[in-house]
């Protein structure tokens, strides 16, 4: 398992998939960030606040997540070298949780560098330090939580097809049904007392309340669950499918 786990980092890292990711998710962030004026712009904010990163982020994510994922399945089924991987002593389960760490691995590469964000905020606080750190973190760690859903999401969609094109729209529609979908038909306050249940099925509900400072235990296990729901119905369709 490890091996393919270091074999599909490797991959990642030694083509230009991996560092387009890391590139594309700093510079688009950066942009919002520091250079476009608007409400998601540091320097205009006027408050030492790195509010704006974690509301962006999982929309840049929401897209460059299925485009680290479409290939996991898609382009080995495409290419026949998935027969090989599925003739190595290793389970279903195995395989796929190979490509899900190396993809999270990815993730959390694109995340580190933001911590230069953190640092310059910090130091531009008045007085320095001027930062809430709690909220900083819980964010952070909300956003590796959706991160990582948005992966198990895409895996699940690479398993569907050979055609990584078609991966890609099937992941993004499914991240972006789970992300906001909720949130939308909560808004039409359609069935009353059920409506903030509905809500709560959504990641953006639990993703805020990380974003507060506070890790509930009840955030921590809808993430888990629903990384754990993907990660089961990817090996549903393996089981299904003997490529």
């Amino acid at each position: 398992m490890f091996t393919l786990l270091k074999k599909e980092i490797s991959s990642f890292l030694s083509s230009l998939i991996g560092y387009i990711v890391i590139t594309v998710f700093l510079l688009i962030n950066g942009l919002f960030l520091w250079v476009f004026q608007g409400d998601f712009n540091i320097l205009d904010y006027g408050y030492a606040s790195l509010d704006g990163l974690f509301m962006i982020a999982p929309f840049v994510f929401l897209f460059l997540i299925p485009a680290i994922t479409m290939r996991s399945f898609a382009e080995e089924k495409r290419t026949g070298t998935i027969e090989m991987i599925l003739t190595k002593p290793l389970t279903d389960l195995q395989i796929l949780l190979s490509k899900y760490f190396a993809g999270l691995i990815l993730v959390i590469f694109s995340l580190l560098p933001t911590l230069i964000y953190f640092f310059s905020v910090y130091q531009l606080g008045l007085p320095k330090g001027n930062i809430d750190l709690g909220g900083m973190w819980g964010s952070y760690i909300g956003l590796l939580f959706l991160g990582a859903s948005f992966v198990a999401v895409g895996l699940f969609a690479s398993t569907l097809t050979d055609n990584q094109i078609v991966s890609f729209i099937i992941a993004v529609f499914l991240s972006g049904f789970l992300y906001m979908g909720f949130e939308f038909i909560y808004s039409f306050d359609l069935f009353g007392k059920v409506d903030l249940f509905i809500k709560s099925l959504g990641i953006n509900d639990h993703y805020q309340s990380m974003s507060r400072g506070v890790i509930d235990t009840r955030d921590v296990i809808y993430f888990l669950s629903v990384i754990t729901l993907f990660v089961l119905l990817s090996r549903f369709v393996m089981e299904r499918r003997k490529w």
